[in-house]
């Protein structure tokens, strides 16, 4: 750990580390080049955290990757400059790039699942950077890294590296990635939405290790992120960016309290969607009394009892690992339970999704939480919703592409996406294109898993607003697993909390919401971040209070 005291004496607080300049980035589409970030200028200095906001599309990401000096591809520099501790990145050569990144400069991606080799364990992976650097030797990597795991409140942080990345949550994930780009402790980390994948209660530990690291090793942030109430927490000023232009930038506490811009009020606006709550004794499915486990690990479901009546929705809320996501694969047929059944339409379903017949298998759908990776890359647009349209109802030929065209629209997209990559399309686009492929099997219930977690909220608000339309266009029954609570106010009718594999409350909504609260239900809801600058600290404070 020497070389931590080394590197944190030679930070002075306050002095200029970043400074890019008119920065322009264009990127390709159908061989037209078109501009992404349009002359944006950032001053960071050492120990600061500046947060980056704005709807999908408005260049956050981009400019946050060019703090590297890099572009993703399919894009390129077409002006400006990147200068990080005196030297030009966009003039460095590739090798001299290559040192800086990780060892200096680190990335938190947005989606974990995506950034990890499955061939590889945790620990080799968080441990690579630092010793490819030559910052640490294998044994030293390896007992940082640890500690790392211990700080950012991962479980058995002196075992959890043993595991691939598929045997942890995706919550636990992210933090196993925020605890290897902090291994080298880099001058500058960008965190690209890191606790997107959160749960609430585990996402306030995390902001809480992140700025805790950041604040003693006098480390400058760039935070990337759609919840304006997270980023009230972490940083000390804020950017607004909107079609690749700066559209505001104040200190966090000026911007909360008089935002300038309409833009930016907009912003503060939105999530105040309600949904009024209804119930129906017409059950679509029944969930008796399932356990389940992964191979002969610990059991993951307990004896879970739950159903969802036909055109509604229930919320399954609770923590990262809580068997949220478990229970739909059950649900789904990809994970077989130890013990109880499911019932679809009154029917036992059977167990395994190989012995399901194509029936069953259209009637319920599933959306996932990452279009990144639900959607293959190479494939167009047309071929992923096409592919359910041939399989279940035998569509080919021009009532394909009217089908596919249909499905566009009732997702508010027009016909000119039907050719496009999953590149060319934005994060909210992509999501709604899952929607479409699940929509063109025609099923009864669709299982959606975190579907809105990795949007802004100007696009939340819009894939809410749609799949309730299409629930009362279509009767269509949602099982909605999410962590955001204010997600669960716009679209559940009931809902359902799990902790530890276990059922421990459910009900209708305002039942569900209405204090008094059981314990656990108390911690998800006051672990909700508010616009208040100061909430982090005084709940940290207060539960602190409480241990004592």
């Amino acid at each position: 750990m020497g070389n931590d005291n080394l590197k944190q004496s030679t930070r002075a607080k306050g002095e200029i580390l970043l400074e890019m300049r008119g920065v322009m980035i264009e990127g390709e589409s159908d061989d037209v080049w078109h501009q992404i970030v349009k002359g944006v200028d950032i001053t960071l200095r050492r120990g600061e955290v500046l947060g980056l906001i704005g709807e999908s599309g408005a260049g956050k990401s981009t400019l946050g990757i060019a703090a590297m000096g890099f572009a993703r591809p399919g894009c390129r520099f077409n002006g400006g400059s990147v200068t990080f501790d005196g030297i030009d990145l966009l003039a460095a050569t590739d090798e001299e790039r290559r040192k800086l990144r990780g060892s200096r400069i680190s990335y938190v991606a947005q989606s974990a699942a995506a950034s990890f080799n499955p061939a590889h364990r945790l620990i080799d992976q968080t441990i690579e950077t630092a010793t490819q650097h030559g910052i640490r030797d294998t044994s030293s990597a390896v007992a940082d890294a640890k500690d790392l795991y211990g700080r950012l409140r991962l479980p058995n942080p002196t075992t959890i590296g043993s595991r691939y990345p598929h045997q942890v949550s995706g919550g636990q994930l992210q933090r196993v990635m925020t605890a290897m780009a902090m291994s080298c402790r880099p001058d500058l980390i960008i965190f690209d939405e890191p606790t997107t994948a959160l749960d609430v209660t585990t996402q306030v530990e995390v902001l809480a290790s992140i700025r805790a690291i950041v604040e003693e090793f006098n480390t400058a942030a760039i935070y990337i992120t759609h919840d304006l109430a997270v980023v009230a927490q972490m940083a000390h000023r804020i950017m607004v960016l909107r079609h690749g232009k700066l559209v505001e930038e104040a200190p966090t506490r000026e911007m909360l309290a008089e935002p300038k811009e309409a833009y930016t009020k907009s912003l503060w606006a939105v999530r105040k969607l309600a949904k009024e709550e209804s119930t129906s004794p017409d059950l679509i499915l029944k969930v008796d009394h399932i356990d389940a486990a992964y191979g002969n690990a610990v059991k993951i479901l307990d004896d879970v009892s739950i159903s969802v009546p036909r055109g509604r929705t229930v919320a399954v809320v609770g923590e990262s690992g809580s068997g949220k996501s478990t229970l739909a694969r059950v649900v789904t047929g990809l994970l077989p339970p130890s013990k109880g059944s499911v019932q679809f339409n009154g029917r036992d379903l059977p167990s395994a999704l190989a012995q399901r017949d194509k029936e069953s298998l259209r009637r319920i759908q599933m959306i996932y939480q990452s279009p990144d990776t639900a959607l293959n890359p190479r494939h167009r647009v047309y071929d992923i919703i096409g592919r359910p349209l041939t399989f279940y109802h035998n569509l080919r030929g021009k009532a394909l592409e009217a089908r596919i065209i249909d499905l566009l629209k009732m997702i508010e997209l027009d016909e000119t996406y039907i050719d496009r990559l999953p590149g060319e399309l934005s994060g909210g686009q992509k999501q709604r294109i899952c929607i479409a492929r699940a929509l063109a099997a025609e099923p009864d219930l669709i299982i959606c898993d975190e579907v809105t977690s990795a949007l802004d909220q100007i696009v939340q608000e819009e894939i809410l607003k749609l799949l309730l339309r299409l629930q009362a266009e279509f009767d269509i029954s949602y099982l909605f697993i999410t962590h955001d609570i204010a997600t669960v106010r716009a679209i559940a009718d009931e809902i359902v909390v799990m902790n530890q594999g276990k059922v421990v409350q459910q009900g209708l909504k305002t039942k569900v919401l209405s204090p008094p609260h059981p314990a656990y239900t108390e911690l998800l809801l006051s672990s909700v971040p508010e616009m208040d600058p100061d909430w982090l600290t005084n709940l940290l404070q207060k539960r602190a209070a409480k241990t004592k």
